[in-house]
């Protein structure tokens, strides 16, 4: 625009100098002096109309023509009649290029001031554009491109921002960046251009060889300090503003002109973050003094914004590198079932949550199936998590039914709760509700029973193999924390191949769905749908049940039931007699020889006898033997007593106590699990 402007006021000045020779001659062509001096107004015109339209100096050169052209022709070229009219003529321009002028000098002063107040308009519009655009996000690269298009096109043609490697990782680099070369590398993050498909790259900055340390970039990295060229004179010198090999700098220099530039370092809380780049092609004004300063501004309000999503990005990937050490890497293969799982964490604004998944091996071939989910996000929420699933993993190991396994967990919570009440002195503490939900399902391969509980979670999904897909009727209980409330659990005999699907209502709940039961019926609809695998299914119900970025975490357990048939196991009552440790000891060894496993059965013989004798000794009523073939080999003797044996380290002289130390020492684990009417001693042997 100011291009244009000024070739409109030298087409105008000259057409005026045109005008002012046209009328001098026309003033010669009259000849008669009284049509001479009637056509002298004709040469305050040009003067008059300059003193409206064109600059001071144009106008002031204008006037000094007119004038000279007047005394020419009515000082010595024109006949007169009379010496005061010759002396009116020229004192009446000589008059009227001087109001000319001060009415342009008048006009400019105007106009400057006018174009003063434009230009603080204008910069306290690209404050508050840059206030309100920058930072709305807590991401790095989107802060670095929102502070791009902010001063792009209102303050500079093209604008860059490259930050430290440390800054995108959410590390804080060092302090001092002086001494030369830079300790890291720089990576070009945002580009903007007014410019149509302007190129955006990733560039390194210290190993890259196109960009030395005395570039520009590094140079203000360096000393801390902007820098400002009001005329940029060639394509090398291009070439140093924008960290590239001087071949690429020259078609910017040949073909837009690039003439002005400006860096200032990205700095907040005294620490050197990054670097922008501002560069003007098509604005003709280069740089100056003021608009150095508004960049200070604008860099220092986005190093701010910046440096706060840069601690965001650390705290994110600590939660999250908390949350995902916390959950199971490797799931167990196991004969009850097949399993996948998926764990989704929520956006960026919301941080991550404390969902979580397990499945834990039981005795008997036996399965846990775990989803929770703690509320809130962030570290606490990640710490309450590992918490309780540790928790749960202790519960499990004792073998609880669901519903009591619950109650504790209920009880844990409430004592977690209390220790983490902050004090009055304390500054930073949990924010926000306390509190858990859970639910915990148990499968029997052998029997194909199932029995679950759940505390103030969603209803677990069941598909049976004819492709029917249902929600389980299961008491709904109270979330964990609030103690006093019982728990509820629901036995299931479950078909062979039956589906069960276990999930955090991050999967079926968000705050941007109108119909909540949508989801319900989602869920249900891509599950009753065939699958290739258990992972395709995963896949499709995230893919199908979640519209958008989930605004909480999601945690998906989907679980395919096997059966272990009469060919995996054997059972046998054993008479409470202690002559039938020996036909106890043949009935296993004849039943591994069928298994294929006779490299077992010393190992089972011995575990057999020790256990079977002890239920002999110090029981009464039936006895069962059970052997179960799953990886490994599992012994199984179950009495009529609900003591628990215990493991000591017998004396030299004592009598008793070194039967379960032998079977300890011979088997991977062993354990008790009581059941209704008594008790059952297991223990498993490695495959």
């Amino acid at each position: 625009m100011a291009s244009l402007r000024r070739g409109g006021q030298n087409s105008l000045f000259v057409l005026l100098l045109l005008a002012v020779v046209l009328i001098s001659l026309y003033q010669n062509w009259a000849g008669q002096p009284q049509a001479t001096v009637r056509y002298t107004s004709l040469s305050l015109l040009p003067p008059l109309v300059a003193s409206a339209l064109l600059p001071l100096r144009p106008t002031a050169v204008l006037g000094a023509v007119s004038i000279a052209s007047v005394v020419a022709n009515y000082g010595f070229l024109l006949p007169v009649q009379r010496t005061g009219a010759r002396m009116v003529v020229i004192v009446s321009i000589v008059l009227a290029v001087i109001v000319s002028l001060l009415s342009c000098w008048a006009r400019a002063n105007r106009e400057a001031k006018l174009r003063r107040v434009m230009i603080a308009r204008d910069r306290l519009t690209l404050l508050s554009v840059a206030t309100t655009h920058i930072g709305n996000t807590l991401e790095v690269d989107t802060t670095a491109r929102e502070l791009a298009e902010a001063a792009v096109p209102r303050f500079a043609d093209l604008a860059t921002v490259d930050l430290a490697d440390p800054v995108l990782r959410g590390e804080e680099p060092v302090a001092d960046w002086s001494g030369g070369r830079p300790p890291y590398a720089l990576r070009r993050v945002a580009q903007q251009s007014v410019l149509d498909g302007a190129p955006e790259a990733v560039l390194e900055l210290g190993d890259a060889p196109h960009c030395p340390p005395d570039s520009v970039p590094a140079n203000v990295l360096a000393n801390g300090e902007p820098l400002r060229a009001a005329a940029i004179e060639s394509a090398a010198e291009l070439a140093t503003w924008l960290c590239v090999p001087p071949e690429r700098a020259g078609e910017p220099w040949r073909r837009h002109g690039v003439h002005s530039g400006i860096a200032v370092p990205l700095r907040a809380r005294g620490i050197t973050l990054g670097v922008a780049v501002f560069l003007r092609h098509r604005t003709e004004a280069p740089f100056d003094e003021d608009d150095l300063l508004m960049a200070q501004e604008i860099a220092a309000r986005a190093a701010v914004c910046v440096d706060n999503a840069r601690s965001f990005t650390r705290e994110h990937r600590t939660s999250l590198a908390l949350q995902r050490s916390l959950l199971p890497r490797r799931l167990p293969r196991l004969a009850a079932v097949d399993v996948a799982t998926r764990y989704l964490p929520a956006d960026s604004a919301m941080g991550v949550g404390g969902d979580w998944f397990d499945v834990i091996p039981l005795s008997g071939a036996r399965v846990a199936l775990v989803v929770g989910d703690v509320v809130g996000h962030g570290v606490y929420a990640s710490a309450t998590m590992g918490r309780l699933r540790s928790t749960v993993r202790t519960l499990a190991d004792i073998d609880l039914p669901p519903d009591e396994l619950l109650t504790h967990l209920d009880d844990v919570v409430i004592r977690l709760r209390f220790e983490t009440e902050p004090d009055e002195s304390e500054r930073e503490a949990p924010s926000g509700e306390f509190g858990a939900t859970c639910l915990y399902a148990v499968y029997d391969p052998v029997s194909r029973h199932c029995t679950m509980a759940r505390a103030g979670h969603p209803a677990p999904a069941l598909v049976r193999p004819s492709g029917e897909a249902e929600f389980v009727d299961l008491p709904a209980g109270p979330p964990l924390g609030l103690g006093g409330l019982p728990f509820e659990s629901t036995e299931l005999d479950l078909p062979e191949e039956s589906l069960l699907a276990l999930y955090t209502n991050g999967l079926v709940e968000s705050r941007g769905r109108q119909d909540p039961n949508r989801s319900y019926n989602d869920l249900r609809q891509v599950l009753a749908q065939p699958a290739a695998s258990l992972e395709q299914l995963c896949d499709s119900v995230l893919k199908t049940v979640l519209a958008e970025q989930p605004t909480d975490d999601v945690a998906l357990l989907v679980a395919r039931t096997h059966k272990l048939d009469a060919s995996h196991v054997a059972t046998w009552e054993i008479p409470d007699d202690p002559t039938a440790v020996a036909s106890a000891r043949d009935l296993a060894t004849s039943q591994l020889a069928g298994w294929g496993m006779a490299d077992a059965a010393f190992t089972a013989e011995l575990v057999v006898s020790e256990l079977v004798t002890n239920a002999i000794r110090h029981a009464d009523g039936p006895i069962q033997l059970r052997l179960i073939r799953e990886r490994g080999l599992i012994c199984e003797v179950s009495d009529s007593t609900s003591t628990s044996p215990h493991l000591r380290r017998a004396r030299a002289f004592d009598e008793s106590g070194r039967g379960l130390f032998i079977v300890a020492r011979l088997t991977e684990r062993w354990g008790t699990r009581h059941r209704p009417g008594g008790k059952t001693i297991w223990a498993e042997l490695a495959p």
